[in-house]
């Protein structure tokens, strides 16, 4: 099975941080292919240049290096992505996760989140 990760759930698998549900890391771990949406790197990157966040090493330095590490795939963003955007509802307002929601469903492929709002779309939700 593919998944795809939001960015919390990258975030929480990356740094083995408890509050990732058992049942998504082992998802993780036993999926055939993970990716990794451009939208979370981007998220990351503003909240590190806010302040809220802060990395044990330089971003790119630590994202390509935990890309390897753990054998993720970026997902690039396609058009047929940003087409889905046009009509897809408004039950989440943080455009990361909306673009994220927008690939999966296009890709049809399960996301891994805790958020609940997910659940709201014409998506699988691993948690």
């Amino acid at each position: 099975m593919n998944l795809l990760l939001d960015t919390q759930s990258l975030l929480w698998f990356v740094l083995e941080d408890t509050r990732l549900s058992k049942m998504a890391r082992e998802s993780i771990v036993a999926a055939s292919m993970v990716f990794v949406s451009p939208a979370s790197y981007w998220e990351i990157a503003i909240k590190i240049s806010l302040g809220k966040y802060e990395l044990p090493k330089p971003f790119e330095e630590y994202w390509e290096e935990q890309m390897n590490i753990n054998g993720f795939t970026i997902l690039p963003i396609a058009v047929s992505h940003a087409a889905k955007l046009v009509h897809l509802p408004f039950h989440h307002r943080d455009p990361f996760d909306r673009l994220i929601i927008a690939q999966a469903q296009v890709e049809e492929i399960p996301v891994v989140s805790s958020d609940l709002q997910f659940d709201l779309y014409a998506i699988e939700r691993i948690w």
